[in-house]
This record gives C-alpha cells, sequence and structure tokens, in this order.
C-alpha cells in the first residue's frame, strides 16, 4: 500500500448522516487519522454508540465543537445544519484546510444567501475566498484553496451532465428542465414530519416547487459556464429510499445537434475521470447502480420530439452528492491521487 503523511482530520457534525459517512470512507483512507468529532447533543457518547456501524473503530470521543483542539487539526469537515458553518469557520485558525459540507459558502452573491436562506451571512469576509468545490470541473481553483464550498447532492447530479453540454454550445441555456428525485436521507437526521415513515413510505411528493434553495446554486454555476444569468426549471422530489439522487433532465438541442453529439461530448469529457461514466447506449442508470460509492453515471436519449433530448443522471446523494466528493476535494487538495479512500464499488441490489 502506498504511504502517504498523515492527515488529521476533524469532522464537525459527525453525529448526521454526512458525518457518519464520512468517518465510513475515511476509516479506509491510508492517510486519514480522525483526532476529533463533535456533536451538540451527543456530546459525551461514542460514535458506536451513536453509529453501531461504526463500532471497533478506534475514533475520539463526541465532544462539542469548542472542545476541539485545534493545534492537532490539519483539515476540519464541516457538516453542520445550514446557516451555522459560517459562524464556525470564522473560528478556525487560518492554517487548517476546511471543507463544508453545509450550503453556507456555495453562493458567491451575499444578497442572493440572504434572500435564499433568510438571515445575513455571517463571514462575507471568508466567502470570497470560498471555491465551489464541482471537483471534475473545478480542480485547478481546489488545488489551491483553503475553504471548499461542497456542492449540494441535486446540483452534482445536475452539473455533471450539463456543464460539458453547455460548454460545447450543444444545449439550448434557456430550455433547460430538471426533475429530481432524492432519498429520504436528504433531509438530514433531524426529526422532521415530512421525513416520518407514514408520510414517506409508499408514495411520491414533489416538494419546494420553483423555491428549492439548489435552484440558484445550480443556476450560479450554469449561467458561469455561458457568461451570462439562466434561470432553469427545477423539481426535487421526495422517494420512499435511504439513499440516492436521480436526475431526468429534459433538454432543448442547438440547431444541427445530435443526442449522439451529446453522448460523444460526455464520454470525451470524462474518459479519464474515475468517478464519472456515461451508460452505454440505450442504457438507463438507477439509483441503485451507485448506492455506497462515489461514481456518478449518466445516461443520454434522444426524445422522441425532434430536437429534443433526455438526460438521466444519478449519483448517491451521501457520497458523490455530499461526503465521498468531500474527500475527493481534500485529496485534491492535499495532492492525494483523487481515488484515495474512495474505491468501494456500489452495492447492488
Amino acid at each position: 500500500m502506498t504511504s502517504f503523511p498523515e492527515v488529521r482530520i476533524a469532522i464537525l457534525g459527525a453525529s448526521g448522516y454526512s458525518g457518519a459517512d464520512l468517518v465510513r470512507l475515511l476509516a479506509l483512507h491510508p492517510a486519514a487519522r480522525i483526532v476529533a468529532l463533535s456533536g451538540e447533543r451527543q456530546a459525551g457518547r461514542s460514535m458506536g454508540e451513536v453509529f453501531p456501524h461504526l463500532a471497533g473503530l478506534t475514533l475520539p470521543k463526541l465532544t462539542k465543537i469548542e472542545e476541539v483542539d485545534w493545534s492537532e487539526v490539519d483539515v476540519v469537515f464541516c457538516a453542520l445544519p445550514h446557516g451555522t458553518t459560517q459562524a464556525v469557520v470564522k473560528s478556525i485558525p487560518s492554517h487548517i484546510k476546511v471543507i463544508d459540507i453545509s450550503a453556507d459558502f456555495r453562493l458567491t452573491d451575499i444578497d442572493s444567501y440572504a434572500h435564499w436562506y433568510g438571515h445575513p451571512h455571517q463571514a462575507v469576509e471568508l466567502q470570497a475566498e470560498a471555491v465551489y468545490g464541482l471537483t471534475e470541473h473545478k480542480r485547478e481553483s481546489i488545488r489551491k484553496a483553503r475553504l471548499i464550498a461542497n456542492p449540494g447532492c441535486y446540483p452534482t447530479s445536475a452539473q455533471l451532465p450539463l456543464v460539458p453540454l453547455l460548454r460545447a454550445g450543444l444545449i439550448d441555456p434557456d430550455e433547460i428542465i430538471i426533475d429530481a428525485k432524492s432519498g429520504v436521507s436528504g433531509a438530514g437526521r433531524e426529526a422532521k414530519q415530512d421525513s416520518l415513515y407514514g408520510e414517506v413510505s409508499e408514495g411520491i411528493h414533489a416538494y419546494g416547487i420553483a423555491k428549492h434553495r439548489h435552484a440558484p446554486e445550480i443556476e450560479q454555476e450554469l449561467s458561469s459556464v455561458v457568461g451570462r444569468e439562466l434561470k432553469i426549471v427545477f423539481t426535487p422530489h421526495l422517494m420512499p429510499m435511504n439513499r440516492g439522487i436521480l436526475s431526468t433532465i429534459y433538454v432543448r438541442l442547438t440547431p444541427g445537434c445530435s443526442a449522439a453529439d451529446m453522448r460523444h461530448t460526455l464520454e470525451n469529457t470524462y474518459v479519464d475521470e474515475p468517478f464519472v461514466r456515461v451508460t452505454p447506449e440505450g442504457t438507463a442508470p438507477s439509483t441503485r447502480h451507485v448506492r455506497g460509492s462515489n461514481m456518478a453515471l449518466i445516461g443520454v436519449f434522444a426524445d422522441r420530439v425532434p430536437g429534443r433530448a433526455i438526460l438521466v443522471s444519478v449519483i448517491d446523494n451521501l457520497v458523490k452528492g455530499a461526503s465521498g466528493q468531500a474527500i475527493q476535494n481534500m485529496n485534491v487538495m492535499l495532492q492525494i491521487p483523487e481515488t484515495t479512500g474512495l474505491s468501494q464499488i456500489a452495492m447492488f441490489p
């Protein structure tokens, strides 16, 4: 096994789903040593008590954030609730690298952030240095960054197919419809009525219609590709499953372009990428094909309506949509081979 310099890691918000998946993945990372775990309401307990599947690992007990000894930390993963990370990151010494899994640093416009999240930005000076961490398309910026804004799960599934196609001019930027479905873990581990078994099982429902907070994030990043402001149609749905994102994306082709051109562009873009794959022609990817892995699968289909095409993009919302992509970004930041600690094959069925 290749030897790497030890990386001392703190995970803030380790008692949530993303925090637990960070622990699960980092336990097999040869450079990682977890030195601090925070969980405000679980402080004093072991991770094995909170998450029995992690029992047996050599881990520190959960503490409160103010008890973390920053002198022992090289990298911090923040898996805290939205709206709480900005103030915390301001208190972290500036030599420590930070990867934020919340939405607190994703929107570059602080007024837009205040509008969508309902309170003023609390770390404006840090927002200016935050790098949006869609690894496959921001690698050079990530390599030089101290603070990474890890993308949201829906935006990751939407951008991986759309960015290369917009860049190549193959689709109409003003005719994008994203119909997305998520597993219940995307809502977090807090007790909420809408996440109760009786509310979720045996059905599917749309939510955040025309007002979901991931819409401005997607628009921000796609607008930066085409060089002007875009508006997209985005509707998320909650599915009775634990993990996974499936985005069905409807696009209009630019004149003279075809679904075959789209497939060719996506295959060429991702041919050397370890975690993004275009499925064989005629094969639709499913969330069960990526469950537990850092993979993203993209299917490309010609619509029966002339001049239109359909993309199907799937990821595991807790891995490529959160903790896995965060570790991928850490590897890039520290110049560790990008796949380190992320070689898990999807669990199927």
